[in-house]
């Protein structure tokens, strides 16, 4: 049962994903930067950088949550999850508001990824030895 919050939180995040993905379309008929651009007008960039960077992060959000959570707590993997997902929205609404304004948000959604990662090949490991 705890391994369903697990999946929650990974498709929320998927979810938060895909708005940001939402919000580049919507950027690119306000800002008129047509398709297959991906600068023109300096709020879209902004926008699409969001959409990008959270794509990036995501390589690592993903199989890290599943992986801390079968090795080490689902339950704790949930709580970073929720975690993650908040800094991703601090940093969406931090760049594309003024992108110097975007550490808090690095630093949220960074240090959750990499405490999964890292817990769970801890976690690998102890089970391993």
């Amino acid at each position: 049962m705890e391994m369903a919050y697990v999946t929650i939180i990974a498709m929320l995040a998927l979810v938060q994903y895909s708005f940001f993905s939402f919000k580049v379309g919507q950027a690119r008929g306000k800002y008129d930067v047509e398709a297959p651009a991906t600068s023109g007008h300096e709020i879209f960039d902004r926008v699409f950088r969001v959409h990008q960077n959270t794509l990036e992060q995501l390589i690592t959000f993903l199989p890290g949550i599943y992986a801390f959570a079968y090795f080490v707590s689902p339950l704790w993997a949930t709580g970073i999850g929720v975690v993650f997902m908040i800094g991703r929205a601090i940093y969406a609404r931090a760049y594309v508001a003024d992108p110097a304004s975007r550490p808090v948000g690095v630093l949220i959604t960074f240090i959750s990824a990499q405490v999964l990662v890292l817990g769970a090949i801890v976690g690998a490991l102890l089970k391993v030895f």
